[in-house]
């Protein structure tokens, strides 16, 4: 039976989610808001303030979220996506001050029949 390190570092990807809102006016801090919460309900972790990431097991599961992602882009909203694979996700060093912190480790895979 597969375990979950049976993905390939080359297959399993990361989608990262960066953006820069405007957030002058009540309404356009609505529409960040509600992007960012449209990630979060779409499995995304936040990483940084406006960095959010999450993990698929191959690219083509990452196409419907990206859809989403990419329909739900503010007006005026800037935002990149970017594809990771879990191998290159893994060789990011993450540092909080002076101390230096494990990057984000990909979920439990469960294995259905």
């Amino acid at each position: 039976m597969p375990s979950t390190n049976d993905f390939s570092g080359y297959q399993a990807m990361w989608l990262m989610a960066l953006f820069d809102l405007p957030v002058g006016t009540d309404i356009q801090r609505k529409h960040a808001t509600q992007f960012r919460k449209l990630l979060l309900s779409n499995g995304f972790l936040r990483l940084q303030y406006s960095v959010y990431g999450r993990f698929f097991p191959s690219e083509e599961a990452s196409v419907p979220v990206r859809t989403a992602v990419r329909q739900a882009v503010p007006e005026e909203g800037h935002v990149r996506l970017i594809l990771l694979t879990d191998r290159q996700f893994g060789k990011m060093e993450v540092f909080h001050g002076e101390n230096r912190l494990e990057s984000e480790t990909a979920p439990r895979q469960l294995l259905l029949f």
